[in-house]
């Protein structure tokens, strides 16, 4: 088993006060598989997304239970251990890239980043491996691109190019928070399908974070649905969406809006 992720809560501390965030999640991942967490805004999947990375402040939040990647439980490793697997072994793509991507640097130096962070390669051969991973993002032209800077690329070029720094290290296990939200339908579409080829070609598991049910259904395998920081159901997308046994889950497939777009020929809304 890649990932196992057994009784995590967490909670945030502001002051006296403790809010629970997550509770008593589990999940299990196999290597390669592509599974869906879905909620609406404040359901705590994005926080278990940023637990599972280590990015949330260790001194702002409570956390219990264990998340064992590869064997070794992430949450009781040090900083500096866990920015061993940050990048390497786990890699994620935020939602908006324009605030995620630096603006004073270059495209290429930023995909770059984690290589120069993990690796001992030269120049030249990082700058080979950052062209590879850009086309491996579905970026046309990298050797232009690789000079360029964030603005001017367009919206879905940038978020290739997020894609492309998280997969530079051919990470085992790539978190996807929101991705294509922020996009049109025709690139977040195209975003979509870069993901499955990326599954395909190199065999990266992949948790996709959405609220989006019908991007859910096209990409993954087994789906979690969240509300109020618990699972209140789990389960193959063929069971989760045609056999939904829990009210919310059925409220929420309900609730889609009845419209189609092609998604790797899958119907999607």
């Amino acid at each position: 088993m890649m990932l196992e992720m057994e009784h995590l809560s967490v909670r945030f501390c502001q002051g006296q006060q403790a809010v629970t965030a997550v509770h008593d999640f589990n999940l299990k991942m196999d290597e390669g598989e592509v599974v869906g967490i879905v909620g609406e805004s404040g359901s705590g999947k994005s926080v278990t997304a940023h637990t599972l990375m280590g990015l949330l402040r260790r001194s702002q939040v409570e956390v219990s239970g264990s998340i064992r990647f590869q064997g070794v439980d992430l949450l009781t490793l040090s900083r500096q251990a866990l920015r061993e697997y940050q990048g390497k072994e786990l890699s994620i793509i935020f939602q908006e890239p324009m605030t995620s991507l630096n603006p004073t640097m270059t495209i290429g130096a930023q995909v770059e980043e984690s290589l120069r962070i993990h690796t001992r390669l030269g120049r030249e051969e990082r700058r080979r491996r950052a062209l590879e991973a850009m086309a491996l993002a579905g970026l046309s032209n990298p050797q232009a691109l690789y000079r360029c800077y964030p603005h001017q690329l367009s919206g879905g070029m940038r978020q290739r190019v997020m894609i492309a720094a998280a997969l530079v290290l051919r990470p085992r296990l790539l978190l996807a928070d929101e991705p294509t939200t922020a996009l049109d339908v025709t690139i977040q579409a195209q975003i979509l399908d870069t993901l499955r080829d990326i599954n395909r070609k190199e065999g990266t598991a992949i948790l996709f974070i959405s609220h989006d049910l019908g991007v859910v259904k096209s990409l993954c395998q087994r789906v979690v649905v969240m509300r109020r920081g618990v699972i209140v159901e789990s389960g193959s997308v063929e069971q989760v969406f045609y056999h939904p046994q829990q009210g919310y889950t059925k409220a929420l497939i309900a609730a889609r809006p009845a419209r189609k777009k092609l998604m790797g020929g899958v119907e999607h809304g």
